[in-house]
Formats: structure tokens, C-alpha cells, sequence
């Protein structure tokens, strides 16, 4: 009766350690899914040449959130695939400032040039 219940205790001692790697392993799956889509985000938003070291961080954060999965360490790749979807965003956000400034600059020479050709016709008039 007494190794019954220390039978009893080893196997559900075990289906809770194997419980708690499988509750572990869908929150990091799900997670290194999402650093995926935020690193292809960035990217697609031109990251990789507006903002090249938030891009590597992300992508090397990425590769390595994708290794301590295969080697089932749950937690580290949950870290680093929240760490790679921060330097994503952060990439993909410097991206979209750069091109705004860049799309204010053109505006802004643009105006400067109809106002010089605005002057100059006013000038014309006058004359």
C-alpha cells in the first residue's frame, strides 16, 4: 500500500513538472510568433536601412529566442522574443519618423520654392 501511494505521488509529481513546461511553451510560442511578425513588420517599413541597429538587435534577439525554443527553455525564449518585438517597434518607429521628417523637408522646400516663384512673378507684375 505504501509504494502504491509513492507510485501515485512520482506520477503526478511528474504530470505537473510536464504540465508546467507545456503552460510555458504556448506563451513562448505565441510570443516568438509575434517578435516574427513584428521584425517582418519593421522590415517591411524599411527598417533595416532607416534604423540598422534596431534591426540587427530584433533579428539576432529573434534567432536566439528561436534556439532556447528548440532547446525548450521557455523562459529565456519568452524574454528574448519580447525583447526582439521592443527593438522591432522601436526600428519600425524610427523608420516612419524618418520618413515623415524626410516628407516634411521635401514639403517644406517645395513651399519655398512657390513662394520664391510667387515673388518673382509679383515682381514681374509690378514692373
Amino acid at each position: 500500500m505504501m509504494n502504491m501511494n509513492k507510485q501515485w505521488l512520482i506520477g503526478a509529481a511528474l504530470l505537473a513538472g510536464l504540465a508546467g513546461c507545456a503552460s510555458q511553451k504556448t506563451p513562448a510560442t505565441a510570443d516568438v510568433a509575434v517578435s516574427r511578425e513584428a521584425v517582418s513588420a519593421a522590415t517591411a517599413a524599411g527598417a533595416a536601412d532607416l534604423a540598422p541597429a534596431e534591426m540587427t538587435s530584433a533579428r539576432e534577439k529573434l534567432m536566439r529566442a528561436n534556439q532556447a525554443l528548440a532547446a525548450k527553455d521557455y523562459k529565456t525564449a519568452q524574454d528574448l522574443a519580447t525583447q526582439a518585438s521592443a527593438d522591432a517597434q522601436l526600428a519600425q518607429s524610427k523608420a516612419n519618423s524618418a520618413k515623415a521628417t524626410a516628407a516634411s523637408d521635401e514639403l517644406q522646400q517645395n513651399i519655398r520654392l512657390l513662394r520664391e516663384e510667387l515673388a518673382r512673378a509679383n515682381a514681374n507684375n509690378q514692373q
